[in-house]
């Protein structure tokens, strides 16, 4: 790999990670197009999303420390028998609702009977393959939680309208309840399996579907994203090592990419929250439908001759390989 590919895919790392349209769908599709595609760059991928990790962490030091803070009293309130559910501050509420949706991640280490695979061992072998209709057609699937995603917020406007004088700049309830933590969670998964759905744009929708403000909406989704990508960097990061592949690591190009990942995925979030804030999110249903149509035509000329259309590599044309 060279500098320039690192760069390239630190780029599209940092401005699709946290922008609605699938950091791991973009960097397959990046990696396809360079011939760099394949499970011997896991780690490399691993990387960049810590970079990503390093810039959610910087733009909401604030919310993350006060979080922090709340949490330790939390603690000592349970301890001394202070805590009362129906009490609780908005700090609080959202501890509670982050340690709730982080809960279904658990799914993705069950067994799949008849293999030697867990769960989560599919987003590896989705993310190797060397065709793209996997990650298409979960880009048109993104397109359309974002669609609905913006109904939905614009019925919880007209609901906040109704009960509110003089209205409200952003619609719907700014607390989560247990059912809205799980349901983030459970989407949080499917994400985290599938190339080419977005964790931000498919938990944000599925926020709002539920009824929450989009802006605390996007928030939650952010912040609960941290101990996720902390979690799957440490697995991935010592599966990574362990492996063949992880003996070759290129070091240099590797953190070129993931400081380029944490510059550019600073900058992202802010874009993201200001299309959010003004209403312009139909650009994102709009280009993830057209990526995922036109990933789609070019995933079925690839299974019918065999070649990559960039490289013109000769490449397998099973949708799943088997990993290992």
């Amino acid at each position: 790999m060279t500098i320039l590919d690192a760069v390239i895919q630190g780029i599209v790392q940092g401005l699709t990670e946290f922008l609605p349209v699938s950091s791991s769908g973009h960097l397959a599709i990046t990696q396809h197009i360079l011939g760099v595609s394949g499970e011997g760059n896991l780690f490399f991928n691993v990387m960049l999303h810590i970079g990503t990790l390093a810039a959610v962490v910087v733009f909401y030091h604030k919310l993350i420390g006060s979080l922090i803070v709340e949490f330790f009293r939390m603690i000592k309130d349970i301890f001394t028998g202070k805590f009362r559910w129906r009490e609780m501050s908005y700090e609080r509420n959202l501890i509670v609702m982050l340690i709730i949706g982080l809960l279904p991640l658990f799914l993705l280490f069950i067994p799949i009977p008849g293999t030697d695979l867990k769960v989560k061992d599919l987003a590896d072998i989705f993310a190797a393959s060397p065709l793209l209709i996997v990650t298409a057609v979960s880009l048109c699937v993104t397109s359309v939680l974002l669609l609905i995603g913006i109904i939905c917020n614009k019925r919880n406007m007209q609901r906040s309208f109704k009960h509110m004088k003089g209205g409200a700049e952003n619609g719907g309830r700014e607390s989560y309840t247990v059912v809205d933590a799980l349901c983030v969670g459970l989407m949080q998964c499917v994400a985290a399996l599938l190339p080419g759905i977005s964790r931000s744009g498919s938990t944000l929708a599925v926020g709002e579907m539920r009824g929450i403000n989009k802006q605390k909406a996007l928030d939650y989704t952010f912040v609960l994203g941290t101990p996720a990508i902390i979690a799957a960097a440490l697995l991935e990061g010592a599966d990574a090592v362990k492996s063949p592949e992880g003996l070759r690591i290129e070091w240099m190009p590797t953190v070129i990419g993931m400081l380029v990942s944490a510059v550019v995925g600073y900058l992202a979030i802010w874009i993201f929250k200001w299309f959010l804030k003004t209403d312009k999110m139909m650009i994102f249903v709009v280009y993830t439908a057209v990526v995922g149509v036109a990933l789609i035509v070019v995933s079925v000329i690839e299974m019918t001759t065999g070649t990559n259309l960039f490289t013109g590599a000769p490449i397998s044309t099973n949708i799943f390989p088997v990993a290992g």
